[in-house]
Protein backbone atom coordinates (compact mmCIF):
# COMPACT_ATOMS: atom_id res chain seq x y z
CA UNK A 1 0.00 0.00 0.00
CA UNK A 2 1.09 3.55 -0.69
CA UNK A 3 0.38 4.79 2.67
CA UNK A 4 2.88 2.17 3.96
CA UNK A 5 5.85 2.58 1.62
CA UNK A 6 5.45 6.65 2.18
CA UNK A 7 5.74 6.42 5.45
CA UNK A 8 8.34 4.10 5.58
CA UNK A 9 10.47 6.50 3.29
CA UNK A 10 9.46 9.67 5.02
CA UNK A 11 10.84 7.94 8.79
CA UNK A 12 13.47 6.37 6.98
CA UNK A 13 12.55 2.65 8.23
CA UNK A 14 12.73 -0.96 6.47
CA UNK A 15 9.68 -3.05 6.60
CA UNK A 16 11.95 -5.15 8.96
CA UNK A 17 12.13 -2.18 11.39
CA UNK A 18 11.25 -2.80 15.32
CA UNK A 19 9.35 -1.11 17.92
CA UNK A 20 12.45 0.01 19.46
CA UNK A 21 13.86 1.34 15.43
CA UNK A 22 10.40 3.03 15.14
CA UNK A 23 11.36 4.82 18.62
CA UNK A 24 14.22 5.83 18.12
CA UNK A 25 13.69 7.28 14.70
CA UNK A 26 10.16 8.64 15.74
CA UNK A 27 11.90 11.11 19.15
CA UNK A 28 14.97 11.92 16.99
CA UNK A 29 12.48 13.48 13.99
CA UNK A 30 10.42 15.21 16.51
CA UNK A 31 13.49 16.56 18.52
CA UNK A 32 14.31 17.97 15.37
CA UNK A 33 10.70 19.57 14.33
CA UNK A 34 8.69 19.97 17.37
CA UNK A 35 7.42 23.37 16.82
CA UNK A 36 8.45 24.93 19.90
CA UNK A 37 12.04 24.96 17.92
CA UNK A 38 10.52 27.43 15.70
CA UNK A 39 8.99 30.70 17.16
CA UNK A 40 11.31 32.57 14.47
CA UNK A 41 8.75 33.26 12.23
CA UNK A 42 4.86 32.06 11.66
CA UNK A 43 5.30 30.24 8.30
CA UNK A 44 8.47 27.72 9.77
CA UNK A 45 6.19 27.43 12.92
CA UNK A 46 3.40 26.33 10.88
CA UNK A 47 5.56 24.08 8.74
CA UNK A 48 6.99 22.63 11.96
CA UNK A 49 3.53 21.47 13.14
CA UNK A 50 2.34 19.97 9.89
CA UNK A 51 6.02 17.79 9.87
CA UNK A 52 5.51 17.28 13.53
CA UNK A 53 1.50 16.00 12.99
CA UNK A 54 2.83 13.88 9.83
CA UNK A 55 5.62 11.99 11.60
CA UNK A 56 3.20 11.27 14.35
CA UNK A 57 0.80 9.88 12.40
CA UNK A 58 3.44 7.93 10.37
CA UNK A 59 4.82 6.59 13.54
CA UNK A 60 1.68 5.74 15.16
CA UNK A 61 0.54 3.73 11.74
CA UNK A 62 3.81 1.89 11.76
CA UNK A 63 3.78 1.04 15.01
CA UNK A 64 -0.09 -0.45 15.03
CA UNK A 65 1.12 -3.09 11.58
CA UNK A 66 3.98 -3.93 12.68
CA UNK A 67 5.27 -7.70 13.59
CA UNK A 68 5.50 -6.98 17.24
CA UNK A 69 2.27 -5.19 17.95
CA UNK A 70 0.05 -7.79 16.00
CA UNK A 71 2.25 -10.94 17.83
CA UNK A 72 1.01 -9.20 21.28
CA UNK A 73 -2.38 -9.55 19.97
CA UNK A 74 -2.41 -12.56 18.22
CA UNK A 75 -4.41 -14.36 20.23
CA UNK A 76 -7.47 -12.34 20.22
CA UNK A 77 -7.07 -11.96 16.85
CA UNK A 78 -6.84 -15.74 16.08
CA UNK A 79 -10.28 -15.96 18.44
CA UNK A 80 -11.78 -13.35 16.40
CA UNK A 81 -10.91 -14.40 13.07
CA UNK A 82 -12.31 -18.46 14.13
CA UNK A 83 -15.06 -18.14 16.48
CA UNK A 84 -16.78 -14.51 15.21
CA UNK A 85 -18.85 -13.88 12.12
CA UNK A 86 -18.27 -11.40 10.02
CA UNK A 87 -20.89 -8.33 10.11
CA UNK A 88 -20.06 -6.10 8.20
CA UNK A 89 -17.24 -5.31 5.78
CA UNK A 90 -16.24 -1.89 3.10
CA UNK A 91 -13.34 -2.05 0.93
CA UNK A 92 -11.67 1.54 -0.16
CA UNK A 93 -8.72 1.90 -2.03
CA UNK A 94 -7.04 -1.41 -1.29
CA UNK A 95 -8.09 -1.70 2.49
CA UNK A 96 -10.72 -4.00 3.35
CA UNK A 97 -12.31 -3.40 6.63
CA UNK A 98 -13.88 -5.96 8.35
CA UNK A 99 -16.33 -6.06 11.24
CA UNK A 100 -16.88 -8.70 13.82
CA UNK A 101 -19.65 -10.21 15.30
CA UNK A 102 -17.89 -10.03 18.82
CA UNK A 103 -16.92 -5.79 18.40
CA UNK A 104 -13.64 -6.28 16.95
CA UNK A 105 -12.81 -4.49 13.64
CA UNK A 106 -9.62 -4.77 11.93
CA UNK A 107 -8.61 -3.19 8.80
CA UNK A 108 -6.28 -5.20 5.82
CA UNK A 109 -4.20 -3.53 3.59
CA UNK A 110 -3.19 -4.01 -0.29
CA UNK A 111 -6.42 -6.18 -0.76
CA UNK A 112 -6.58 -6.41 -4.37
CA UNK A 113 -10.18 -5.83 -6.02
CA UNK A 114 -10.28 -9.04 -7.22
CA UNK A 115 -10.54 -10.80 -3.69
CA UNK A 116 -12.54 -7.70 -2.39
CA UNK A 117 -15.30 -9.48 -5.34
CA UNK A 118 -14.93 -12.84 -4.52
CA UNK A 119 -15.26 -12.14 -0.90
CA UNK A 120 -18.57 -10.30 -1.93
CA UNK A 121 -19.71 -13.36 -3.91
CA UNK A 122 -18.92 -15.95 -1.37
CA UNK A 123 -21.40 -18.53 0.02
CA UNK A 124 -19.50 -18.49 2.81
CA UNK A 125 -17.97 -15.05 3.41
CA UNK A 126 -16.15 -16.03 6.85
CA UNK A 127 -14.51 -19.13 5.17
CA UNK A 128 -13.52 -17.29 1.92
CA UNK A 129 -11.85 -14.70 4.76
CA UNK A 130 -10.22 -17.46 6.56
CA UNK A 131 -8.72 -18.96 3.57
CA UNK A 132 -8.06 -15.83 1.53
CA UNK A 133 -7.62 -12.72 3.56
CA UNK A 134 -6.84 -13.08 7.17
CA UNK A 135 -3.18 -14.46 7.08
CA UNK A 136 -2.49 -13.21 3.78
CA UNK A 137 -2.48 -9.33 4.38
CA UNK A 138 -0.69 -7.14 6.60
CA UNK A 139 -3.56 -5.62 8.97
CA UNK A 140 -4.32 -3.93 12.36
CA UNK A 141 -6.85 -3.73 14.83
CA UNK A 142 -9.31 -0.32 14.57
CA UNK A 143 -9.96 -1.39 18.08
CA UNK A 144 -6.95 -0.53 19.43
CA UNK A 145 -6.16 2.39 17.53
CA UNK A 146 -9.44 3.87 19.49
CA UNK A 147 -8.69 2.69 22.49
CA UNK A 148 -5.45 4.63 22.64
CA UNK A 149 -6.38 7.51 20.85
Amino acid sequence: MKKIVDYRKFLEVSEKATLADLKVVYRSLMKKWHPDKFQDSEESKAEAEETSKYIIEAYHFLVSIAPETRSQSLEEYTTTINESNITDFEFKSQVLKIWFHDGNEYEYFDVPKAVYVKLVNADSRGRFARRHIFNSYVYRSVNRLVATA
